[in-house]
């Protein structure tokens, strides 16, 4: 269980960093990274899933859209870029494409957006184990 506590000292660390202007790569990192404010706060599967859900959670997740706003965060090489390739069906492309447009952004933009937003764990399937 997660403590009223626990969820206030972690949305005082965030609006404390907010507050010292980060671009949003480093405040992703180092509030919700896997080495961040949250998962060291929270560290069992069952506390992150419940934080995720929490209005705290959702008050970082706009701090964070607010940072994603402000432009092209510069090049560092404590944080390199990564690139992951993501086989999807034309129609789900098609639809992807149509919705950047709609919102006048870049699909990579859209999609980091996408990867940004809280999943509950019964929308995403498992992979079988091979028999």
């Amino acid at each position: 269980m997660i403590t009223c506590k626990k969820k206030a000292e972690v949305k005082r660390v965030s609006e404390d960093l907010l507050a010292q202007g980060p671009d949003w790569v480093t405040f992703y990192r180092e509030i919700l990274g896997l080495h961040g404010v949250v998962r060291h706060t929270f560290p069992t599967r069952e506390a992150f899933a419940a934080f995720e859900q929490s209005e705290d959670n959702k008050d970082i997740l706009q701090m964070l859209a607010k940072l994603r706003r402000q432009g092209p965060v510069a090049l560092d090489e404590n944080e390199p870029t990564r690139v992951i390739t993501v086989r999807l069906p034309k129609s789900l492309h098609e639809t992807l494409r149509a919705e950047a447009h709609d919102h006048r952004t870049s699909m990579n933009k859209l999609c980091i957006s996408k990867l940004l937003q809280f999943i509950d764990g019964e929308s995403v399937p498992a992979d079988t184990e091979p028999g």
